[in-house]
């Protein structure tokens, strides 16, 4: 299998399964309890914070807090900032192309009586800060805003953004579950009070999510009944996931130049290559450079959709993604092709490639090949062509 929806999800490393099977096996201790299996849990946890603390250059560990996903981090950033700090408003700023699980929140949150807006963006799906600066108001509390976009690849301008939020004490919530792993997520760089990562993404365990809480920004507990992850989140901490994701970390903090390096000249190549080989084959976002994920392509195809190109390739040991990861099911257009104007017809063509680690040249230039053939393929069989 050729796989390149590393968008969606990564295999973990040997060395991420190496350092959970002791917490699936004969160290089964709880955290909070206080016998020596125990104590081996929270050390274990313990080294796993001091990880994910330095990959984001937080100011102390005690400022990562481990979830069970990106999804639950995400909620629990904007739902508790946003109750925390109601008594001083009540309105919300991000952008129409956010994350399922920013929206979802924010939805949510407007059903509790809080309000929102959601600031257009350029063709390339990038905000202007001086966009979304206008959009705040006395009544704001907090501005949401991803550092990459996981359907076009665009990296936001989060510094800038940052130096309007921190001017005027409001705190900025950072959507890294896309780009963590893969480009630079230094909180104290960008400006981030609040700052959500998916290990999965970078090579560690599903199950298990973070959240990055500067000390002083003020976030409400969402789950409660213990005393777990200092206070903030009740119930027991997949030990085996968390370490996991702190040697994932590890090796991304150790590793990321590199790793981005090779997947950004893949990912040229792959693109050209399709370009050369088939007409009608669009971009979606920035070309590749600093303004784009370096692992990370969107392709809209004239007269064909995108889920059948991704199924007629995986029945010749292709993976890739249709649409958007998260709501490929769902058959609806993405919100971030429809913000760049992309039209239905040609959003429906639409296929996410995902470089990986272990994707080779031979591996695309392979992948360039049957994706001409099926595409070829699908288009003789269309009845509007």
């Amino acid at each position: 299998m050729i796989y390149l929806d590393h968008l969606t999800t990564t295999p973990p490393l040997p060395d991420v399964l190496d350092a959970m099977q002791p917490w699936l096996r004969g160290q089964f201790g709880a955290p909070a309890s206080l016998h020596q299996l125990g104590l081996e849990a929270r050390d274990a946890i313990d080294a796993a914070r001091d990880r994910l603390a330095k990959l984001v250059n937080a100011a102390e560990p005690k400022e990562i807090i481990f979830t069970s996903s990106g999804t639950e981090a995400i909620n629990h950033a904007i739902k508790g900032a946003a109750l925390a700090n109601r008594r001083f408003g009540s309105h919300i700023v991000t952008t129409g192309i956010e994350h399922p699980a920013v929206i979802s929140s924010i939805d949510w949150l407007e059903s509790q009586g809080f309000s929102s807006t959601r600031v257009s963006v350029d063709g390339q799906g990038r905000v202007h800060p001086n966009a979304l600066g206008r959009a705040i108001t006395d009544e704001t509390i907090l501005v949401c805003l991803h550092h990459a976009n996981p359907d076009l690849g665009t990296v936001q301008p989060v510094v800038e953004v940052a130096e309007l939020t921190s001017e005027q004490g409001i705190p900025l919530f950072v959507d890294a579950t896309a780009s963590g792993g893969w480009l630079a997520t230094d909180v104290q760089q960008l400006g981030a009070d609040l700052l959500a990562l998916a290990p999965h993404r970078f090579y560690g365990p599903k199950g298990v999510g973070v959240l990055y809480k500067k000390r002083r920004t003020r976030v409400e507990n969402l789950i409660h009944g213990g005393v777990q992850e200092n206070e903030f989140r009740a119930g027991t901490e997949n030990v085996a996931a968390i370490a996991g994701a702190g040697v994932a970390a590890e090796h991304a903090y150790k590793s990321l130049g590199q790793r981005a390096s090779q997947a950004a000249n893949l990912q040229v190549r792959l693109l050209e290559g399709i370009r050369h080989d088939f007409e009608g084959v669009h971009l979606n976002g920035p070309e590749p450079g600093d303004g784009r994920l370096p692992h990370q392509l969107s392709l809209s195809t004239v007269g064909v959709e995108g889920e059948g190109q991704a199924l007629m390739l995986d029945l010749r040991g292709v993976a890739i993604a249709a649409g958007a990861a998260c709501t490929t099911r769902s058959m609806r257009i993405p919100p971030a092709l429809r913000a760049i104007g992309r039209d239905a017809d040609l959003a429906k063509g639409t296929t996410l490639w995902g470089i990986g680690r272990d994707t080779t040249e031979v591996k695309i230039d392979r992948a360039i090949e049957l994706f001409a053939e099926v595409t070829a393929k699908l288009r003789n069989m269309s009845p509007v062509l």
